[in-house]
């Protein structure tokens, strides 16, 4: 798919890491233009001065906090001001709590769970659709998870966040196609990222064993394979492709 991306632009929030670096430098080697969007600015900024230059043109970094509103509304001010209205949006930034009984989540720690998987999604539709819908295109994914399909337990509210996810991702893509814009979602299981450890409560050999355990492919999911999915789902290769929930989860979810 060498250049699928060409003369496209995006934006991939919670890019400085894991899963959203492997999609920035996924869709940077593909020709498009990125905006790294991530709460943590030095973070953006690495990952952005990492991208070759594409068209003489560098990789963007910028810090949101894309539960906030004005933040996001920075941030889309910023991205208009580079380049436009994105051809693709990619709501990657996510936070989980520790695994633990429901009861024992605190509040504090539910509202910054909804806020940042499900509230960010929100308030992006709401500065980026209106333009997407005047240009007649556009592509939404929406990284979500396994956990919104098979629930661990122990992660309840992370789960019911990333089911919501889902979706909305559904509602959105039924909504939005009159109007040329596609959404979909990826679900990846657990991933060699920062949330690992979160997700299993203690990252020890005997845990991570456990967790491998359930996939029958045997292995946790990688950046560079979510960004393989992410890159078909925002290509004109799915161009008839929207509404879907792409599991990459060496089996888990079978």
């Amino acid at each position: 798919m060498a250049g699928a991306l060409k003369g496209k632009t995006a934006i991939v929030t919670g890019g400085g890491s894991g899963f959203g670096a492997g999609i920035v430098e996924r869709f940077a080697g593909e020709g498009a233009r990125v905006m790294v969007a991530d709460i943590n600015g030095e973070a953006a900024a690495r990952v952005a001065a990492g991208i070759d230059v594409i068209d003489g043109s560098e990789g963007i970094a910028c810090e949101v906090d894309v539960s906030d509103a004005g933040s996001v509304a920075a941030m889309a001010a910023a991205a208009r001001a580079a380049f436009g209205t994105p051809d693709i949006l990619v709501n990657n930034a996510g936070i989980t709590h520790v695994a633990g009984p429901l009861e024992d989540v605190e509040e504090d720690m539910f509202d910054r769970v909804m806020a940042v998987n499900n509230k960010a999604v929100y308030l992006a539709a709401r500065q980026f659709v209106p333009a997407m819908k005047a240009a007649g295109s556009g592509v939404i994914l929406n990284i979500a998870s396994t956990a919104g399909v098979s629930p661990r337990p122990n992660l309840s509210w992370y789960n019911a966040s990333k089911g919501w996810m889902i979706t909305a991702t559904k509602s959105m893509a039924v909504e939005l196609a009159p109007f040329g814009i596609r959404v979909n979602a990826v679900n990846p299981v657990a991933g060699e990222t920062p949330l690992l450890a979160s997700f299993m409560a203690e990252d020890t050999p005997e845990m991570r064993a456990r967790f491998l355990s359930t996939i029958p492919l045997g292995r946790f999911s990688q950046p560079a394979g979510i960004a393989a999915a992410a890159l078909f789902l925002c290509s004109d290769d799915a161009s008839m492709i929207t509404g879907v929930a792409m599991e990459v989860d060496g089996g888990r979810c079978i």
